[in-house]
C-alpha cells in the first residue's frame, strides 16, 4: 500500500469496482452505511468507476457530495474488474479492507460477520457463497475454470469464493507489492499467504442489469490467470513431448516390421500421413503455448502502468478538473 502505517487512521475501507451498475449504487451505499455504522463510524467507501458506459460516475459524484466518506475513483478507460480493484487498494487507508462487487449480489449485511470472524485472529476472511445465484452456464464455466486453475497452479481454489472478503492492511500491502502484469485478486491473495479462513455468506440474485462477463471475456480471463500464475502448461508440454516421442518410436518399430514382413501395399503412405498431421498439430500447439508466455513476458518488459486514474473525489490526490 502506498500509505504508511501512520496513515492507517480508518478502521474499514470498502472497495467496489463499478461497471454498468448505476441502478445499484444508491442502495449499495445506503446498505453499506447501515451495516458499517454497526461496527464503526471510521470507514470509507471507495467506488471505482471502470469507465462504466452508463451515468455511474455522475451518480458517484452526487453520492460523494452528500457524505465525504464516499470516495470516487475514475479510470481513464475500461481496464477490467481486477485492475479496478487494484486502483481501489492503492487508495484505501483502512486497517481492514473489504472488497465486494457493486451489483448487490455480495450483501453488505455480511460485512459484520466477516469482521467478527477476522477478530478471532485471521488476516483474511473470504465470503464463501453457500448457494450461487448465477445463471447455470456461468456456474458451469466457473466450476470448470477453478478446477483447471487448481490443477495447473497446484493450489486449491473454491468456485464458491470470489472477491468478497475482508483483509488486514498488511495483506493488502503484500498484494500491492506484487508487480505482476496480470491482476487476479483472489489468486494474488492466495499467493501472499497469511492466516486465512472463509465463512458461508448469502449470495443474492442480480436485481439490475446483467453481468459484464461474457463467455469471451471469461475465456480471456482464464487464459490470462493461468499464464500469469502457473508454468505448469510448459511442464506438461515437456511431458507431452516425451509421450509423443515414445509413441513415434513404437510406431517406427511397427512400420519397420510391416515393411520387412511385406504387409505394406503402398510403402511410406501411412507413416507419412500420420506423421504430418499428428506432429504438425503438436508442434503448432506447443509453439502457440510458448508464444503466449513470450507475449506476457513482452507485456511485463514494457512496464506500462496497470491502470490509469483519470479523476478522484474526496481523496486529495488526482482531483477532477
Amino acid at each position: 500500500m502506498n500509505n504508511s502505517d501512520e496513515k492507517q487512521n480508518l478502521l474499514i475501507s470498502v472497495i467496489s469496482p463499478v461497471y454498468g451498475c448505476e441502478a445499484c449504487l444508491r442502495e449499495l451505499c445506503s446498505r453499506l452505511f447501515t451495516s458499517l455504522e454497526k461496527i464503526t463510524f471510521d470507514f470509507e467507501i471507495l467506488l471505482v468507476d471502470d469507465a462504466s458506459p452508463d451515468q455511474s460516475w455522475e451518480l458517484i459524484k452526487r453520492l460523494s457530495s452528500l457524505d465525504s466518506r464516499v470516495k470516487g475513483i475514475q479510470l481513464s478507460r475500461n481496464f477490467g474488474q481486477h485492475y479496478a480493484i487494484a486502483a481501489g487498494l492503492q487508495h484505501a487507508t483502512g486497517k481492514w479492507v473489504v472488497v465486494m462487487d457493486c451489483d448487490l449480489q455480495d450483501k453488505p449485511e455480511e460485512i459484520s460477520r466477516l469482521y467478527a470472524k477476522a477478530q478471532e485472529g485471521f488476516d483474511v476472511v473470504m465470503g464463501k457463497r453457500a448457494e450461487r445465484k448465477d445463471r447455470i452456464l456461468k456456474r458451469m464455466f466457473s466450476s470448470l475454470f477453478y478446477k483447471l486453475l487448481s490443477y495447473l497452479t497446484n493450489t486449491k481454489h473454491d468456485r464458491r469464493i470470489a472477491n468478497f472478503g475482508i483483509f488486514h492492511h498488511k495483506v493488502i500491502q503484500a498484494v500491492l507489492s506484487m508487480h505482476d502484469t496480470i491482476r487476479h485478486f483472489p489468486s494474488m491473495v492466495q499467493w501472499v499467504g497469511f492466516n486465512r479462513t472463509s465463512i458461508d455468506v448469502e449470495h443474492s440474485s442480480r436485481k439490475h442489469g446483467k453481468t459484464s462477463y461474457t463467455f469471451k471475456k471469461l475465456l480471456h480471463l482464464s487464459m490470462d490467470v493461468i499464464l500469469g500464475f502457473s508454468t505448469k502448461p510448459l511442464r506438461l508440454m515437456v511431458k507431452f513431448g516425451i509421450y509423443i516421442s515414445l509413441f513415434a518410436f513404437l510406431f517406427t518399430l511397427y512400420n519397420l516390421y510391416q515393411y520387412f514382413s511385406g504387409g505394406v501395399d503402398i510403402s511410406g503412405w501411412t507413416s507419412l500421413v500420420i506423421s504430418i498431421w499428428l506432429l504438425s498439430g503438436v508442434i503448432i500447439f506447443l509453439i502457440g503455448t510458448v508464444g503466449l508466455y513470450i507475449g506476457k513476458i513482452l507485456d511485463g518488459v514494457k512496464d506500462r502502468p496497470k491502470f490509469i486514474v483519470s479523476k478522484t473525489i474526496n481523496l486529495g490526490r488526482v482531483q477532477e478538473d
